[in-house]
């Protein structure tokens, strides 16, 4: 049910029934055939086996994906989880395997596959990752039997991959969910809003029942949250903060970026709107503002992203509208001057929702996956492996002179064992993708 089950969510985006005169009775035997019962209990004590067929995956790049995570170390993004079509006509979606993590070297521009061990329980689509100190940190998501609040942690920089369940975390966890965002400050990982169950115990914040959640067989009641929940990591705690001042709807599928010490968040679905609202919250005294840009700005989206590209600018790009079009703008937030800007680009016919986006050190924006039709749409998703790469700040003078070294290879290389070291260990590796370029 991967993502069909999408559709029970994005409610956090749910896919499918979002037509209001639709029934989700007409999605039947495609969701149906991914049902399994919701058991909260079993899964917090039991290994969850994925319930779907087994399939091969491309060896030299990812397979296509939407709903994975993305997050960058150093000069290396990694690429887990979400899901795809299955090839099997009884199923609508397939996970992706829970063991593969793909690499990308965003100086050699070559994908490697790497398979990780440890306890990590399912596959998953719809999580939150995010690289704290060469640390994946990996919460929530949806998986074949439901949502989840479990969180793990992977060292990325260790000898080998190896998945740890972070246990006996003090404090109240957040609610099962999944299409939630995420803010890092001060060595804590600050959680907010999503999709899913309905919280156990006293939560701050508020939870919107969604009524269409009650229509799908055996499955427990979820809704919007626009809660926040604090894990510090050297007191391995969970905590809530008091917040003050306008704070945002419940919301799911929205998109966090941390600038400062200011967590902002834009759009996201809330009941069958996409909103284009632009709040940010102070991580240190923990009031909210709402921010009102005086000019014409993006419009209401969902499943977009929202990437830090400088201290004073936020990149947006792509997204799913309340009229279900999915889109290929991009826009650029200018913190100082509270200002919107359309960012022009040659991937206008790229359109993604559900997509990652990562910046690297040379001031681009690398969006990865997603899908670029209508995933709520009865019609076969159009999930994409393609990787989009946007040059959203000036290109330094190294990358210039490396470039320009690389243009004209068959005359300079006589010269090369001149540089200084890192930068003839930076040249070979764009050149080893030079070399395979049309291959």
């Amino acid at each position: 049910m991967a993502e069909r089950q999408a559709e029970m969510e994005e409610n956090g985006d749910v896919p499918a029934r979002e037509d209001d005169d639709e029934s989700d009775g007409e999605e039947d035997e495609r969701l149906l055939a991914w049902m399994v019962n919701d058991d909260i209990d079993d899964e917090e004590d039991e290994e969850v086996e994925d319930e779907q067929p087994c399939e091969s995956f491309e060896l030299d790049t990812p397979a296509e994906r939407s709903g994975h995570i993305a997050v960058v170390d150093r000069n290396i993004m990694y690429v887990w989880g979400g899901y795809k079509n299955a090839e099997n006509h009884r199923f609508a979606d397939l996970y992706l395997p829970r063991n593969e993590i793909w690499t990308y070297n965003m100086e050699s521009g070559v994908w490697t596959k790497n398979v990780a061990s440890g306890n990590l329980h399912t596959s998953m689509s719809g999580s939150c990752g995010v690289c704290v100190d060469g640390v994946l940190y990996l919460f929530g998501g949806h998986h074949a039997s439901g949502n989840t609040n479990r969180i793990y942690r992977l060292p990325l920089r260790a000898p080998n991959l190896v998945w740890e369940e972070m246990r006996d975390l003090k404090g109240l966890p957040p609610s099962c969910k999944d299409k939630l965002g995420c803010w890092v400050q001060k060595n804590r990982l600050i959680f907010f809003g999503g999709y899913g169950y309905a919280p156990q115990g006293c939560h701050q914040g508020t939870f919107h029942y969604d009524e269409s959640s009650s229509l799908v067989w055996d499955s427990p009641e979820r809704g919007w949250n626009n809660h926040i929940h604090i894990l510090d990591l050297e007191t391995l705690t969970w905590s809530q903060p008091i917040t003050t001042g306008d704070t945002p709807s419940p919301r799911a599928a929205h998109a966090c970026a941390t600038v400062g010490n200011r967590g902002y968040v834009f759009g996201g679905r809330f009941k069958n709107f996409r909103l284009n609202d632009l709040y940010y919250i102070d991580l240190d005294t923990w009031e909210w503002h709402e921010i009102n840009v005086p000019q014409h700005g993006p419009v209401g989206r969902s499943w977009h992203s929202f990437t830090p590209v400088s201290p004073d600018h936020i990149f947006l790009f792509g997204g799913f509208t309340t009229e279900r079009e999915t889109l290929s703008d991009a826009w650029l937030y200018r913190v100082s001057k509270n200002e919107w800007k359309p960012f022009n680009h040659s991937h206008m016919e790229n359109p993604r929702l559900w997509h990652t986006a990562c910046c690297g050190p040379d001031g681009e924006v690398f969006v990865f996956g997603g899908c670029a039709n209508n995933l709520l749409a009865h019609s076969r998703a159009a999930h994409s492996n393609k990787l989009l790469v946007f040059n959203v700040q000036p290109k330094s003078l190294v990358r210039f002179c490396m470039e320009t070294i690389l243009q004209h290879r068959e005359r300079l290389s006589s010269y090369w064992d001149c540089l200084p070291k890192h930068l003839l260990h930076s040249l070979k590796q764009r050149m080893s993708h030079v070399n395979t370029l049309g291959s």
